[in-house]
Order: structure tokens, then sequence, then C-alpha cells
């Protein structure tokens, strides 16, 4: 229950902080001031015997998140991939949380198994091995078909897993309405929706037939990408708590070792795995959300193998154009043109001065165009591109958090192969192709087309719907304007009787 009981759950992460000695780690990390230092420190040392303990066994970072649960093992699993934002030493600790936590039993799992599938495990799986992964939401078994003989992964969600997972996102609820109530101008980043929108994701997470059936859709937008593959989702032997698919045998992404040495090219999968990332969510809309080292694995022929399907970006066709215009502006300098994108999307307030914005955007993009190739950073820009967009009362764009969070991570990933790759010469040809298509004349067409189609289905009930709105409206209009709401109506039903006609038209041509 969200509430103020919460607010337990938030001293405890402080002392948690404290006791397990994150505490500084975190602040030297973010750089924090001296004012933030301080409060924090104060806030957390009188509450450090309540805090958590962790096992002692682990780095401080990871020790506290861990033993703070699900939800902050998550956190700490994107920033891993950061190590130009939280440092090396941080990110280094960190990387144990993809897939290293400690496991639960495996009669455990195979009770739930059985439970999930209504069938004696022995009677599905000739072999059922030791946990092969534990992450914070489920553990991987490898495992092998009775039926086929066939290798597969059985991936089982931990026991208790949903309630913990409740109880730290009911906390996050709390921290948000607090910033809200406390931070007037952190309400423009709408943190309530924020957290709704991350509450939303792990919800889709916690049920692994929403996952497979978000992998099997993946799988048919990219089966064509040269480089890339997935592993097939056997339904039979799958539920809400298990979920069963081919086994995927390679190399880790994140052992640079263990790629160099089976002859793999670091700098070609560096620019492969962002070119990837970049189609999925320019070309289809959908993309993997948490493309992390410990969900990518590289076959022996070298192609880049996908894991975990719990998290899924989505993304409207009218966003990622705006998106696409706004990388591309960028790639080419025109500032102006960024600024008219957002201007005309809505993100930012229509009062604005769109010249000054303009400027603002400019002062964010040639210093970061000046650097080096290998210190342009994505996570730069944005950090950058944040403070100019509070400066114009932007608001946060919840749809687009999670394609901006996971661009951050595809960097993080590539960059540790290749720390000198230029991201914008790997995105510039993407976005190039994606606007020419998605705004050239066949796009206008297709758009036409779209807007006939919906037309020629309403068509019949147009003039109908037209005059129901019509009569709602007439007792609060002047009597002049009336006959004008009459060529209102005959236009819309003559409007209707076009686009069947164009509609008609269209499909003749094409």
């Amino acid at each position: 229950m969200r509430g103020p009981h919460n607010i337990w759950r938030l001293i405890r992460t402080g002392a948690t902080l404290e006791r397990t000695g994150a505490m500084n780690f975190v602040l030297d990390a973010f750089e924090a001031p001296k004012a933030v230092r301080f409060v924090a420190r104060t806030l957390a040392i009188p509450f450090k015997p309540l805090g958590y303990k962790g096992d002692p066994a682990l780095q401080p970072a990871t020790r506290a998140l861990t033993a703070l649960g699900p939800a902050y093992i998550k956190f700490g699993q994107i920033l891993s991939t950061r190590p130009d934002v939280v440092g090396d030493e941080m990110a280094l600790q960190l990387r144990v949380l993809q897939d290293q936590l400690p496991p639960f039993p495996v009669a455990v799992a195979k009770a739930e198994v059985e439970k999930e599938l209504g069938q004696p495990i022995n009677t599905i799986f000739s072999e059922f091995s030791e946990p092969v992964a534990a992450a914070s939401i489920a553990q991987v078994h490898k495992a092998r078909l009775h039926s086929t003989g066939e290798a597969v992964a059985v991936k089982v969600l931990r026991p208790g897993i949903e309630k913990a997972f409740r109880k730290d996102v009911d906390a996050f609820y709390l921290a948000a309405r607090m910033v809200e109530l406390f931070s007037p101008g952190s309400r423009r980043l709408r943190p309530m929706d924020v957290i709704e929108h991350f509450d939303g994701v792990v919800r889709g997470e916690l049920d692994l037939r929403l996952e497979s059936s978000a992998a099997s859709e993946y799988a048919a937008n990219t089966k064509d990408d040269a480089g890339f593959e997935l592993p097939d989702i056997k339904w039979d032997h799958s539920a809400r708590r298990v979920m069963t698919l081919g086994w995927a045998e390679g190399v880790p992404m994140g052992d640079n070792a263990a790629i160099d040495a089976a002859g793999h090219d670091r700098v070609e999968l560096s620019e492969r795995i962002l070119a990837l990332f970049l189609q999925h969510a320019l070309r289809d809309g959908y993309f993997h959300g948490d493309m992390h080292q410990g969900n990518l694995k590289v076959a022996a022929n070298g192609n880049i193998i996908a894991l975990d399907f719990g998290i899924m970006g989505h993304i409207d066709e009218y966003t990622r154009r705006v998106y696409a215009e706004i990388l591309y502006g960028f790639i080419r300098k025109d500032y102006k043109r960024v600024a008219e994108v957002h201007f005309e999307a809505g993100y930012v307030p229509a009062d604005k001065d769109v010249d000054e914005f303009a400027r603002a955007l400019r002062a964010v993009g040639e210093p970061i165009f000046g650097m080096d190739a290998d210190r342009i950073s994505m996570a730069r820009l944005l950090a950058y591109l944040f403070e100019v967009t509070e400066r114009f009362g932007m608001e946060t764009r919840t749809e687009l958090i999670l394609l901006q969070r996971t661009m951050v991570v595809v960097e993080g990933v590539a960059r540790s192969l290749n720390p000198h790759m230029n991201i914008w010469q790997v995105a510039a040809p993407i976005v190039t192709d994606y606007i020419t298509k998605s705004i050239g004349p066949k796009a206008v067409i297709s758009d036409l087309t779209k807007t006939a189609r919906v037309l020629s289905r309403f068509g019949p009930r147009l003039p109908a719907l037209v005059e129901a709105a019509l009569i709602r409206q007439a007792d609060a209009l002047p009597p002049a304007r009336k006959p004008f709401k009459r060529y209102l109506a005959l236009a819309a039903v003559l409007g209707a009787g076009a686009a069947t006609g164009l509609i008609a038209l269209i499909d003749a041509l094409t």
C-alpha cells in the first residue's frame, strides 16, 4: 500500500547505504555537492544501525542494493553499463547485479515448474540443471526436452518476487510524492508519472506469458536483420511464472577477453549493437528495453543474441518521427530545425521563443561535436539537453523515458566494446535513411492512404456523428452561426465521399 508507512522504507534505504559503506561510493560517483553530502550523511548516520547488513562478501554498492531489494537491483543494473557516469570502480562493483546474484534452490524451481505447467518435471525435461544465471527477478536453468532432446533455457520467477517488488515500488511512489510536495521546481519532471511508467514496466516483467509474447513479436520484426538472432519460444512449456526457450550458446557480451579469444571484431560489434537498436526503435517502434551486457551474447558465427524480453519499449509512428528529426538535426547541426521540432511536437510551451531555444541548443551541441570521437557521449548530450529544456519549461515525456534510458545503456555497452567509437557516425546513415522514408514523397502518400482508409470506414456514420455533435452544441452557440454548422455538416459529408474516392484512386495506382 502507498502511504506514510513507506517513510520507514526510505529511511532504511539511507541507513543501509551508510551501514554497508556504500554512501560515500554513491555520493562520489554522482559528484554530489557539499550541501547534498552534508544532508545525506546527517540524516543517515543516526539510523545506521537500522540499515540492512547485506552480504559482507560483496562490494559496498552491490551489497547495499542486493540487501534493499529487486527494484534497487534493477536500478543498479542500468548504472553498471555507465562507467563514464558512475566511474569505473562503481560500474565494476555493479556488474555482478546483471546475472550473478545468489540463486534460490533448484528444488524450489522444479516445484514451481511442476505447479505452473501441471506435469511432473521428469515428464517434461530429461535434464534440469542447477541455476546458470540469477538476476533480480528470475533465474535460469539449462534443461533438455524429454520429447525431442533439444537443449533449452528455463526461466523461473523468484519466490515472492511480486510482493517484494510491490514494497519497493510503493516506497518509490512516496518518494516521488514528497519530491513534488517539497520541490515545486521538480514538478515539471512529473516524478509520479515516471514511477507509474516504471511500475507498468515491472508489472509486465513479472508475467512471463507477456514476456513470451513480446519475444515472439520481436522475433517477427527482426527475422531478416543480419547478424542478430533470438532464441525460439517453447509455448507448450511456458506459463505465468515459467518461460522455456531455446538454449543460446555464445560468449557473454561483457567479457571482452573471451570475445577477443573467440576471434570476434569488437569494433564491428560495437557499431552493430548501436545500429540494431536504432533500427528497431525507428523502423519498428518496438525495441529491447533492457540491453545491458547480461542480456546479450555473441554466437560462434558472430551473431548478436538478445535475451530477457521482460522490458520492451513501444513508440508510435509520430513519436518516432519526432525523435528521428531531433537526432537528425543534431547530426546535421541544424539547431533551428531541432528547436522547431520541439515546438511542433508540443514538447516546449508555445509561449517560448523558438530562436532563443535554437541558440540554447547550439550551446548544447557545438561543445560536444568539438570533442574527440571517444568523448562524444549520448549521456552527455542528454544531460546538457536536460539543462536547456528545464530552463524552457519542457515537461518530462513519459513515452520517451524508456527509449532515452535504453539509448544510454546501449551506448554504454557499445563503448565497453570500443571506447573510441563515434556514436554519431554510426547513427547518421540509419537516422538519415529513416528520415528519407518517413518524411519523403512515399511517406506523404502512405499518410494520405491511412487517412483515407480511416475516413472511408467512418464515412457512412459521419453525417450522423456530425449532426449529433451540432445538436449538442446548438444551445451554446449564437443563432447566427447555425447556418455555418449546416455547411460544416455538408462539408463533412462531401469530405467522406472524397476520402472514399481518394482511397479507391490510390489503391488503383498502387
